[in-house]
């Protein structure tokens, strides 16, 4: 089993970043894929960014060149720094592991979850 905790979300006015923090449990974590979703008001959960146990990187078209995805093996950490943010970030962001070294984008591939942080963005 794997806990993950995420932290760092909050409100900022439009054009702010934040930096997201998802801490791991266990001694597995470089055995994982980590990606991060996020989920508005009335809206379905949706791709942000993933990183594999390898270090691929992918972005939704919508958060390419302002969000960063980065991962610290040795605290079992993954970060996503968030740029020139926008009022239509606003969600809540979750953090999720999956078991192998290749990227997806669904939800449903995902094996675990946190229990999500609130990002709001003031315009």
């Amino acid at each position: 089993q794997v806990q993950l905790v995420e932290s760092g979300g909050g409100l900022v006015q439009a054009g702010g970043s934040l930096r997201l923090s998802c801490a791991t449990s266990g001694r597995t974590f470089t055995a994982f894929t980590m990606g991060w979703f996020r989920q508005a008001p009335g809206k379905e959960r949706e791709f942000v960014s993933a990183i594999s146990r390898s270090g691929t990187i992918n972005y939704a078209d919508s958060v390419k060149g302002r969000f960063t995805i980065s991962r610290d093996n040795a605290k079992n950490t993954v970060f996503l720094q968030m740029n020139s943010l926008k009022p239509e970030d606003t969600a809540v962001y979750y953090c999720a592991a999956r078991r192998d070294d290749i990227l997806y984008r669904r939800a449903p591939l995902y094996d675990f979850w946190g229990q999500g942080t609130q990002v709001t963005v003031s315009s």
